[in-house]
């Protein structure tokens, strides 16, 4: 497989810096953005057991300073995101660069294709949590506001959630255009809220000494420990920052992060710090509590905008991670709605959006406050953050070939810190913490069964095969009656023929004037070149072998498939003369050497209602010929 690949035309690629910049803040930053709602709230939970004192308010503010450079900053903005498979971020795009270091089938490419995979599963439990968390946390602002309102905050979030959901299939596009602003806005009253309270407390800032965090963690060993879990709350959405590198590119991330997102995150964290040294009372509510009374309601307002926005990013990254799953071969094909002419990253996936739905009403119905969510919220987010660093340190040593020296240093100090994280929260799986690795887990079975199976199925199917090229020329020494037009035979192996070839010949007994054999492939890269896409093979006789290639994260349709030979080779298409056959395949669980029976009747069920490949591949439904067959695996 050839590397040279190109990134797609983004419209705003040409745009200036600040611009990019904006648009990332209103995707990117939202999940942690909105982290101060209740982050410092959790860390001073009364579970935890830390009696309130000035020591412990330092000690834990300087606990999220440090948490926040050092996971985030360095981690992430400084190494991570240096991370990535053709300008594109995320775990799964982290996987691929990871797998090019092992060989193929060998057990330690399976083992990180599972790391990858279960990191990927457990970004579905963040996808979640975020909407449940955050709205409700901004939602319960209105009993502040209002007090004895406390009775609407769950229909409230309801109401939000529910109708979040449903604008979904009509594209963000339009309401996107309103997220980098109203996010700027969010950011820099987090900053002047800060700001205002550290002015009337300036103690607070000697928490930028990490001696604070180290001495709480010494004094209060176990307690500080428990606190980890709830510290962690302030990097939700850290793998946002990696994971949408290929919409804005590196740069306008980091500057973002650097020069807006951080800046105001911290000083926002230190001045709720500083209005607890001032007013232990706000202790019940940091956040909410730090803001004037005059403000207090467009605050709620604006939180709760900034919630939704939260939310939308980790749909749509749901979304766009169920989309690269699918071509990389790990989910069943799904109906896939693509809601803006302009850019091909805007997706709708049905039947993902309605089970969210369901997921996140029944979280916000059984965990019924934030608080009660947060447990839940950080066994997600750490469980994504350690197999990341784990991947990370594969790409360090194998592919740019750093001292194993420097690896170990890196690594190591990374790995420390995400494991304290991970243990921590470990604490709170009865509290919660089951949900996402339930979820997650679930989740992590459903793609591994369908993966194993689609292996044991090719596998099945290319033992039972007749070699393609000595069957073809057999077949043009004595051919049948030929017909006009065009047949195109989508094949998955390019060496053997494919079963509705075989099935026409059997039952019609012809062959077309024209015809092609279709294999498309999808690549480990986003994005392939349109002078790379394609490959032509004559086998004589107006028999040809067609293969074209696409990214993870582009649309493989069948009219870009015909433009491109067309304009390539110089092969028309007219469609009223063109069939495509296709092979239905059931699936026949059986005792052969594979996977468990029932596994096999679960992986024949996923099959048999996954999308059909005629639409999956978008082929006019009237060209369509497809040709059933049997195959036990």
């Amino acid at each position: 497989m050839s590397s040279t690949q190109v990134r797609p035309n983004y419209s705003f690629r040409s745009q200036k810096l600040h611009i990019i910049t904006l648009a990332a803040l209103g995707v990117v930053f939202g999940d942690i953005g909105t982290s101060p709602l209740y982050a410092l709230k959790e860390c001073f939970s009364p579970e935890h057991g830390i009696a309130f004192s000035p020591d412990a308010v330092l000690g834990i503010i300087s606990m999220l300073f440090w948490s926040i450079t050092i996971v985030v900053s360095l981690k992430y903005v400084l190494f991570v995101m240096r991370a990535d498979n053709n300008g594109e971020g995320g775990v799964l795009a982290l996987m691929a660069l990871s797998l090019r270091t092992a060989v193929s089938g060998s057990p330690r490419a399976k083992l990180l294709m599972m790391l990858g995979v279960f990191g990927a599963c457990m970004f579905y439990g963040d996808v979640v949590i975020t909407p449940a968390i955050s709205v409700l946390s901004a939602v319960e602002g209105m009993d502040i506001a209002a007090p004895g309102t406390s009775h609407y905050v769950i229909p409230l979030t309801l109401v939000i959630l529910i109708g979040l959901f449903l604008i979904q299939r009509h594209g963000t596009n339009l309401v996107g255009k309103l997220f980098g602003p109203i996010m700027f806005l969010w950011f820099i009253s987090l900053g002047a809220l800060g700001l205002y309270h550290i002015l009337k407390a300036p103690d607070i800032l000697v928490a930028i000494n990490p001696y604070y965090a180290v001495h709480f963690m010494i004094e209060h060993s176990l307690q500080a420990f428990i606190v980890l879990g709830s510290v962690v709350l302030v990097l939700t959405g850290a793998e946002a920052l990696y994971a949408d590198m290929g919409h804005f590119g590196i740069r306008p991330i980091r500057f973002a992060w650097l020069y807006t997102v951080m800046p105001c995150l911290v000083i926002n964290y230190f001045g709720q710090g500083a209005n607890l040294l001032s007013n232990p009372e706000a202790i019940k509510n940091p956040f909410y509590l730090m803001v004037p009374d005059m403000l207090l309601v467009p605050m709620v307002v604006l939180a709760t905008f900034a919630t939704v926005i939260a939310s939308q990013a980790v749909i749509s990254g749901a979304f766009s991670l169920t989309s690269q799953a699918i071509l990389l071969g790990f989910v069943p094909r799904m109906r896939i709605l693509h809601t803006s002419e302009d850019e091909r990253g805007q997706i709708y996936i049905p039947l993902i959006n309605w089970m969210l739905l369901v997921l996140v009403v029944a979280v916000v119905l059984a965990f019924k406050k934030s608080d009660n969510l947060a447990a839940a919220y950080g066994v997600a987010v750490t469980t994504t953050m350690v197999i990341t660093t784990m991947l990370a340190a594969v790409v360090m040593r194998a592919e740019w070939k750093w001292h194993p020296v420097l690896v170990t240093l890196v690594i190591g100090a990374f790995i420390t810190v995400d494991l304290a994280f991970f243990t921590a929260n470990l604490l709170k799986i009865a509290d919660g913490g089951w949900f996402p690795l339930l979820l997650g887990g679930a989740a992590f079975f459903l793609l591994m069964t369908w993966y194993s199976g689609r292996m044991l199925l090719r596998t099945r199917i290319k033992d039972d095969g007749i070699p393609l090229e000595p069957f073809v020329e057999g077949l043009l020494a004595h051919p049948p009656h030929r017909v006009g037009g065009t047949a195109v035979f989508m094949t998955g192996n390019i060496n053997t023929v494919p079963v509705a070839l075989l099935h026409n010949l059997k039952h019609n007994r012809i062959l077309h004037e024209r015809v092609f054999f279709l294999k498309i492939s999808i690549w480990d890269v986003p994005f392939v070149a349109d002078e790379e896409r394609l490959t032509l093979k004559d086998l004589g006789g107006n028999v040809y072998l067609l293969r074209a290639a696409f990214g993870f994260k582009e649309a493989p349709e069948m009219h870009k498939v015909l433009d491109l030979t067309a304009a390539q080779f110089g092969m028309e298409f007219d469609l009223m003369d063109t069939s495509f056959f296709l092979a239905r395949d059931t699936v026949v669980p059986s005792k052969l050497l594979g996977m468990s029976l029932w596994r096999e009747q679960l992986f024949a069920w996923m099959y048999q209602n996954g999308a059909k490949p005629s639409d999956f591949f978008h082929i006019p439904a009237n060209r369509v010929v497809e040709l059933g067959t049997k195959v036990e695996i």
